[in-house]
């Protein structure tokens, strides 16, 4: 039996198969995880270490070079990058891509923790994988009172608002950053102390002696079994005030003899600001593979029910929403699919002039996209790949369909199963036209680095979209059309006037060119030589132009900077940033970055979210708030860019799109190098901006 023999004598069976892959297509569509970005294993590793307040140098010796040290006996580290600063330091660990990133940082976590017990007391420290999903936020929130203190605010963020927003499906993290701690402080009087001949050291082991809590046993009693603790935590200034330094025959020496207790707060090394007030930013971050529209309504809607508990005068500010952007990019490529069907449909009826083969040409496209996406997710990738296949998909449907009406009408009297003898002719045409396209994406899946994770779910759409869109071209075409065509539309015109008059002009022209085929060099030659002058004068980058509606504006003054003076500093950027008008809100960090990265206290960056509605490029609005930063504020170097080039910046370790390195024992010749190749590259073309940093760095 021939394949179309058994196609036809198996068609209501097939017909339902397909259906209820569409069907199953519509289900998976809606649970499918929408993202910004594919699903990518970035091979980076970044440990963040906190030693307190010790000097750079000796944080380079004490910890960051050990740390160093244990990281290089881990396997398949290819690269390793440190920087060190002020009682911190931050170990980026780059492995070879296709690495099992799971083991990889739990080896990363284990060879570091082997040498704790070696590092300075106190030693904290935090190991990420490098992965959008914990890059920046989801979504997040600024908290402002004219009323309230930043202790308040911050309370309100961490003992309210953040528990509850864990009670959200798919939020892997909450981060409260800014505001104030409360702590008690004790002041000591050393005249005193000295006359009691007492030392710091007995005050410190008196309260820490004091403030405990101990389980003492276990008491039975009318058959019920009590944990009996001792509770000597201190509650209040008084409580503090009472604990005993030192008791003997000639009386007791409590704290207050020696010191006074107030209320005070944590030092605060971090400043952040929205909108022009001081503020608590709540950042909201997704677990990887969750649906980031679907996080992003849950937490507004767990907001919305906090709303009665927050007192009237703290407002709660978007700044920040990730999910937007996925919404906008899924609109835009339903309205590119919408109307690529529309004018497909528009050509097939105006040509064929048949409105059943137009609806049966037609019905290919929505299952074939409904398949496409199965096990891969929506993101700007699949999603871009969706709407650039629409055109190839519908392609397959049109010319089966148009094989199919020129063997009906030029055969004699219509017959069931002559479609499918027409598809059986078409088979092998489809198919080399099918797989001539497919081999062209095919190869783009085995790519490799930052390239090929985002473009191995664009090549993967369109490949699978062909694939589908041939089998569903083969076997629903031909069926649907010897299902319901007859002989009223085998009998119909083969085009119309305007079809007639086409091919007039065209067979005129081509007749033309055939008797002098010189003519057509003079159409290519100037075709050739503009797409050569295009070639070289185009620009090139790995994300294509667009408007995210929002951008990262970096920050860095001098260092050594306090950050009481780089705050001065910002306001200033911030008063720019306020007389802008296309600027919706705002918020910056200082000492921190919008991912919760530490940072010294002379840098970090503005999130600035722009109006929606008419408005100048976004380019003309960075480079206009560039310009005046740089003019009107000295002393301060900034640099701007859209959040996704900032996300892949952060998730490769290379944040600008060149990079030179220099090594050297000497930091001071380093520093002079540093300028001397700053200098020269400002003579390349196209040169825009060249900021140079210091930092210690390992490399294997």
């Amino acid at each position: 039996m021939k394949p179309m023999d058994w196609i036809g004598a198996h068609a209501r069976s097939i017909l339902f198969l397909l259906l209820l892959l569409a069907v199953g297509g519509i289900v998976a569509a809606f649970k499918l995880p929408v993202t910004l970005f594919p699903k990518a294993n970035f091979p980076r590793v970044v440990i963040e270490l906190d030693a307190g307040d010790r000097p750079a140098d000796l944080m380079a010796v004490q910890v960051t070079r050990p740390v160093e040290e244990a990281i290089r006996r881990v396997a398949d580290v290819q690269n390793l990058r440190s920087t060190t600063s002020r009682g911190t330091a931050e170990v980026s660990v780059d492995f070879a891509w296709g690495t099992n990133m799971g083991l990889a940082s739990a080896h990363v976590s284990e060879a570091v923790n082997q040498i704790l017990p070696s590092l300075p007391p106190g030693t904290q420290l935090i190991t990420r994988r490098m992965d959008p999903t914990t890059v920046f936020p989801i979504i997040a929130y600024s908290i402002t009172s004219p009323k309230r203190s930043l202790r308040e605010l911050y309370d309100l963020a961490q003992y309210q608002l953040r528990p509850a927003l864990f009670g959200v499906h798919g939020v892997a993290r909450v981060e409260v950053i800014g505001g104030a701690v409360e702590e008690y402080q004790i002041a000591v009087d050393p005249a005193k102390l000295h006359a009691y001949g007492l030392t710091m050291a007995d005050v410190a082991r008196a309260l820490s002696a004091s403030n405990v809590i101990t389980a003492l046993g276990r008491l039975v009693d009318h058959y019920k079994l009590y944990l009996v603790v001792g509770d000597t935590r201190l509650q209040s200034r008084t409580q503090i005030g009472d604990v005993v330094l030192r008791a003997g025959a000639n009386g007791m020496v409590r704290l207050r003899d020696v010191a006074s207790v107030g209320d005070g707060e944590v030092p605060r090394w971090q400043r952040v600001t929205a909108d022009g007030h001081d503020a608590v930013l709540l950042s909201i971050f997704q677990q990887p593979g969750s649906n980031s529209v679907d996080v992003a309504a849950g937490v507004k809607a767990q907001l919305a029910a906090q709303h009665a508990l927050v007192p009237a005068d703290v407002t709660l500010a978007n700044w920040y929403d990730q999910s937007l952007l996925v919404v906008e990019s899924a609109a835009s490529v339903r309205d590119a699919i919408l109307i690529g069907a529309g004018l497909a449909a528009l050509v097939l009826l105006l040509f064929l002039r048949n409105l059943k083969l137009t609806l049966i040409a037609l019905v290919v496209v929505p299952t074939v996209l409904l398949l496409m996406v199965l096990g891969m997710g929506f993101n700007i990738m699949t999603m871009g790949g969706m709407a650039a296949a629409v055109g190839l998909i519908i392609d397959d449907a049109m010319v089966m369909t148009e094989h199919i009406v020129r063997r009906a009408r030029g055969g004699g009297a219509w017959q069931r199963g002559r479609a499918l003898l027409a598809a059986a002719e078409f088979t092998r045409p489809l198919a080399g036209s099918s797989l001539a396209t497919i081999v062209i994406f095919v190869p783009l899946a085995f790519l490799t680095g930052v390239t090929g994770a985002f473009f191995k779910a664009l090549s993967l759409t369109m490949a699978s979209g062909l694939i589908i869109s041939f089998i569903v071209t083969w076997f629903a075409v031909p069926l649907l059309a010897d299902r319901f065509l007859g002989a009223h539309d085998a009998q119909g015109e083969d085009g119309g006037r305007l079809t007639r008059w086409i091919h007039a002009r065209y067979r005129s022209l081509m007749e033309r060119l055939l008797a002098r085929p010189w003519l057509v060099l003079l159409l290519v030659v100037p075709l050739l030589a503009l797409g050569a002058l295009a070639y070289q004068r185009v620009g090139s980058g790995f994300m294509p132009a667009m408007d995210e509606g929002g951008f990262v504006l970096d920050y860095r003054s001098s260092a050594g900077t306090s950050l009481a003076e780089t705050d001065r500093l910002l306001r200033q950027v911030e008063s720019i940033i306020q007389q802008t008008p296309e600027v919706a809100t705002y918020s910056r960090r200082t000492g921190t970055q919008m991912g919760g990265w530490l940072t010294e206290a002379n840098q970090g960056d503005f999130f600035i979210r722009l109006k929606s509605g008419p408005r100048p490029p976004i380019d003309a609005i960075m480079d206009g708030i560039r310009t005046r930063v740089e003019r009107e504020v000295p002393g301060l170097k900034v640099e701007s860019a859209q959040l996704m080039e900032d996300v892949i910046g952060d998730l490769t370790a290379v944040p600008q799109p060149i990079e030179v390195k220099l090594f050297s024992d000497d930091a001071q010749q380093l520093q002079q190098l540093a300028r001397t190749v700053a200098r020269a590259i400002a003579g390349v073309p196209a040169w825009w901006t060249c900021a140079t940093a210091y930092a210690r760095r390992a490399m294997r």
